[in-house]
């Protein structure tokens, strides 16, 4: 997978008490351990999307255990941690004509990462990388400090 993607995990999931703990105990008792999550609901479903150990496993047992999971591209940008750096992740999107359709944070103590769904992935980690913005692939991901 090229710099700058990683995979995301996407979760259909019906929205009711007890869904997110039975996505989570599947997860577990395979050993994928959740690094990021987001969830996007209605008032019948949701999307849960995650960054997770193990990806391709994590669709497949999720899909044994009868839940509806996807594995998709997402772009990764590693940020600093100070005042204006999310202003100039999106100026730098915005000027180059690339709109965001969903993004959610990852973050350590000293550093942070946005996974973002853009609408020309590609395009956008060429805008980043030359604007200077770090990217990450998955292995980064996973050892962020």
């Amino acid at each position: 997978m090229a710099e700058g993607f990683v995979r995301q995990l996407t979760v259909f999931i019906e929205n009711r008490v007890g869904t997110l703990q039975e996505v989570a105990e599947v997860l577990k008792d395979n050993d994928i351990n959740i690094y990021s999550i987001s969830l996007a609901d209605t008032s019948e479903y949701g999307l849960l999307r995650m960054i997770v150990s193990d990806p391709d496993k994590g669709s497949r047992i999720l899909k044994e255990n009868s839940f509806s999971a996807k594995t998709t591209e997402v772009v990764a940008v590693k940020l600093e941690n100070k005042v204006g750096t999310l202003s100039s992740l999106f100026g730098t999107l915005a000027e180059a004509g690339i709109g965001i359709e969903y993004m959610y944070a990852m973050a350590t103590s000293r550093t942070g990462a946005m996974i973002l769904k853009t609408s020309d992935g590609s395009k956008a980690v060429e805008v980043l990388k030359n604007a200077g913005f770090g990217l990450l692939d998955e292995e980064g991901m996973f050892n962020l400090e």
